[in-house]
């Protein structure tokens, strides 16, 4: 870049106009360029402060003429990034009825700020909302030769994962817990797992002070994350050692180390909301600038809540738009993630007045991009002011979906709920009542639990929520958990019970990773983690939350036998989507329901099916034939297998009802086998040895 002189002095500091184009603080030969925009501001002062002082050393208003329409830019020279923070203030009409909040005595976070400062440790509040800060990031991180993984969407087993919550037990035994160091360091756990893609949740920086409270003595935080305070900056609490001036060095590293073993990273991002609330909330961003303009806010300049959290982003808004869209890119550039599941992203599909578009511009925008031409958009179909769109949210075949769906019947249908039978089919299939064949090998995120929500070890310990340590007298979290105790509500010593659930554990796992679509799973539950029966344990930093690794020694068959599933599903390509048509004839998918072989019929008190999946093996050598035969009735049933093609056998592959699920000692004469109660069993084909 070549050389620039000064054209001003303001306040003793030698500036000229700026990178108009390029938004935040970018550092230049000899200087930082400030960029910002606001379409009702009147004026524009730039502030920098000493580090962690709340009172700035200079203050440095715009010049007209460094603004061109609604963005001021100015380069100020023979700063040193180490010793300075900044923020802006705006000046402006305040007419809250009509939306407007300006006040020039306020200091406000750049949006596009790369780091912020005054909450770098987690759980220290700063000294104000205007210790909100931000700092110039100088981004020196060398990716050498770095390649991501590539993992096809169909392939992807999702490890959805809190990263303090991952490493911050004292059983996780790293040396540096809660971070993206500690989560490095459990690198050859996930390998020996096998899972192939991360799902990390909120990793922008957010305000976890926001609603504290104590209960009962204890600290309740804004654990989850879903509050951000900027869109463009790392949460600097989950580093290990601080980062000044160089923020986002271990999340870099992390994602780096992740893909170079072949793990992918996505992000999940929080586009819907954002932490400054409604107008009780804090003021220290948006609000300041254009909250008329970031906001969807009712004609009397209240707030819209379709968030559930008490502000909504106005994000079909052309500026919003751009925004979104210019930090998603960076994520993408300067982070290099291989994806994003975008919180309550219903939203993204309303207009400025909350009624939903049929092709919402963001979206469309998000799917054509080139630049994130090749990352997963992978949405939540749904969002709190009641809006569903499962199997209907505007895709343009990019846009993948998590399957509430998927959750919601397979727990039913698992736990002997009648009228289900049809619907488990379609969900084990691929949902193809819900996504058409041109989209769906890439639509369906199949799913039965997730951080919202019971655990798998809690889905069948408990009939009802367990929230009161929330210290909302248990009327938080949601009602229709599809749950079942198996007997006993929590935990018990009766050993019939404790083999049942343990059993339905593995039927649900079972049949998670042998339906079509990426697949999903919550960390933990693959050693039995629970949350105690909390279905909602957003507030709870402390071991509610975070993951107990002594349950992997106390449950290791769990997740041994996890650890062989996800193998079972690398090793079948029919298990993870269409592959070309087998040999022997056989369609792609068949049914063999109640026991019988080729009997596709089904009925409302039916809780016995069979799916056959039939394609080609990876190689092309040879067929590639697998049966999943769920049976959840309480009582024992038989389970008739059809006739293999010439030179194939059957072998009973696993069976949850037998003492050792992976080496069933069921009998099985080829042709019809026990499924015993509430049991799972898969069976797949093998060529006969040559004679």
């Amino acid at each position: 870049m070549r050389e620039m002189n000064a054209t001003n002095v303001i306040n003793g500091f030698s500036v000229r106009p700026g990178l108009f184009l390029t938004n935040g603080a970018t550092i230049v030969p000899g200087g930082i360029s400030f960029t910002i925009h606001s379409v009702g501001a009147t004026g524009c002062e730039l502030c920098l402060f000493r580090r962690t002082e709340q009172q700035p050393y200079a203050v440095l208003p715009f010049p007209e003429q460094f603004r061109i329409g609604n963005t001021w830019s100015m380069i100020v020279f023979g700063l040193d990034i180490t010793e300075f923070e900044y923020a802006y203030r705006m000046d402006g009409p305040y007419d809250p009825a009509r939306g407007l909040l300006f006040d020039k005595s306020r200091f406000l976070l750049d949006p596009y700020a790369r780091a912020v400062t005054g909450q770098s440790r987690w759980g220290v509040r700063p000294a104000s909302d205007s210790s909100y800060h931000a700092r110039v990031v100088e981004d020196v991180f060398d990716w050498g030769d770095f390649e991501d993984a590539h993992v096809p969407f169909q392939d992807m087993i999702i490890y959805e994962m809190h990263v303090r919550g991952f490493t911050m037990h004292e059983s996780s035994q790293v040396e540096h817990p809660g971070t993206f160091a500690g989560l490095m360091e459990k690198l050859p756990y996930l390998k020996e797992l096998g899972i192939n893609t991360v799902e990390l949740m909120p990793v922008f920086e957010f305000d976890e002070l926001a609603d504290e409270r104590v209960i009962d003595g204890k600290q309740l935080l804004n654990y989850w994350g879903y509050n951000t305070v900027c869109y463009f900056a790392p949460n600097t609490g989950y580093t290990a050692a601080l980062e000044y001036n160089r923020e986002g060095t271990e999340l870099k590293t992390m994602i780096r180390t992740l893909n170079a073993n072949g793990i992918e990273v996505i992000l999940d991002v929080v586009f819907n909301h954002t932490a400054e609330g409604n107008e009780h909330g804090p003021c220290f961003s948006f609000k300041g600038m254009d909250n008329n303009i970031y906001y969807m806010l009712t004609p009397d300049g209240k707030y819209y809540n379709f968030s559930g959290v008490g502000n909504t982003l106005n994000c079909n808004q052309p500026m919003v738009r751009q925004f979104i869209l210019d930090c998603l890119r960076y994520w993408v550039v300067e982070y290099r993630v291989d994806g994003f599941r975008f919180d309550l992203a219903s939203i993204l599909g309303r207009d400025e007045d909350g009624g939903p578009l049929s092709e919402p511009p963001l979206l469309e925008s998000l799917a054509f991009d080139p630049i994130l031409g090749r990352v997963k958009l992978i949405a939540e179909a749904w969002d709190a002011g009641g809006m569903y769109q499962v199997g209907s949210f505007p895709s343009w075949n990019r846009w993948a979906e998590w399957n509430g769906k998927y959750r919601d019947d397979l727990r039913r249908f698992l736990k002997g709920d009648d009228h289900l039978a049809y619907a488990a089919v379609q969900r084990i299939c691929g949902s193809p009542d819900l996504y058409p064949p041109d989209k769906r090998q890439n639509a369906s995120v199949n799913f039965i639990t997730c951080h919202d929500g019971f655990t798998l070890h809690d889905l069948y310990a408990y009939n009802e929520k367990h929230n009161e340590a929330n210290g909302w007298a248990n009327t938080d979290g949601a009602n229709d958990n599809h749950s079942w105790n198996c007997g006993a509500e929590g935990e018990t010593d009766d050993p019939k019970i404790n083999a049942l659930r343990d059993r339905l554990r593995k039927n649900a796992f079972t049949v998670l990773l042998c339906s079509r679509g990426a697949a999903m799973f919550l960390a933990g539950d693959e050693f039995g983690n629970t949350q105690y029966g909390n279905n909602n344990s957003y507030c709870q930093d402390n071991e509610i939350s975070w993951l107990d690794w002594s349950l992997l020694e106390t449950n290791r068959d769990m997740f041994q036998y996890v650890r062989s599933l996800i193998a079972l599903r690398h090793a079948h390509p029919v298990l993870r989507g269409s592959t070309p048509p087998a040999r022997c004839g056989w369609p792609d998918v068949s049914l063999h329901n109640l026991g019988v072989a080729w009997n596709n019929e089904m009925n409302d008190d039916t809780r016995q099916i069979g799916v056959l999946f039939s394609g080609r093996n990876a190689d092309d050598t040879a067929d590639d034939l697998v049966l999943i035969a769920i049976n959840s009735h309480w009582e024992t049933h038989e389970q008739q297998v059809p006739k293999p093609p010439e030179g194939m056998h059957w072998v009973l592959t696993l069976h949850t009802f037998a003492q050792n699920a992976f080496t069933p000692d069921i009998p099985f004469d080829g042709q019809c086998f026990t499924l015993g109660a509430r049991s799972v069993a898969v069976v797949t084909a093998e060529m006969d040895s040559a004679v």
